[in-house]
């Protein structure tokens, strides 16, 4: 991951710009780009100095955090609620999340789910040797039957 240059190095280079270098002169002097001397310019104009900013951290998380108490009412109020689900009630009243951002949400605050969706098979089979297993959806749950099966290799 990318570091910040020092605040030494930004210092110098805009010390050589107010004694009177352009842009691409001191930065061609100090081994950076032109663009990170505007940049530096302009920090110094804003706030005073060229400090760094922070890098890296959460940023965002604040946007769901302020709406938490929504989406826990959400969770309590109907717990077979899907992510998706999830995601367009809020954006219903004008607060629109990822899924992963949700997903985050809960993993915050410990909240873990289980839920059933539509199923995506019906009848699935797995091998083991010579015993096959075959998963059934039933009523909501899942039989699982076993069956053996003689596999004839002669011809």
């Amino acid at each position: 991951m990318a570091k910040a240059l020092c605040l030494d190095l930004r210092t110098r280079v805009l010390a050589a710009v107010a004694e009177g270098a352009s842009d691409r002169q001191a930065a061609a002097r100090f081994g950076v780009s032109a663009a990170s001397v505007s940049r530096w310019r302009a920090l110094e104009r804003a706030q005073g100095d060229a400090r760094p900013g922070p890098l890296g951290g959460d940023r965002r998380s604040g946007r769901v955090e302020a709406r938490s108490g929504l989406i826990l009412r959400l969770v309590e109020d109907t717990p077979d609620m899907t992510i998706e689900e999830l995601r367009v009630a809020p954006a219903a009243q004008g607060h629109g999340f990822g899924y992963g951002t949700l997903q985050r949400f809960f993993v915050r605050h410990g909240i873990t789910r289980k839920t059933y969706g539509p199923p995506r098979w019906q009848v699935g089979c797995c091998w083991f040797g010579s015993v096959v297993r075959k998963r059934i959806r039933h009523s909501g749950t899942l039989a699982v039957a076993m069956m053996e099966i003689r596999a004839s290799w002669s011809s």
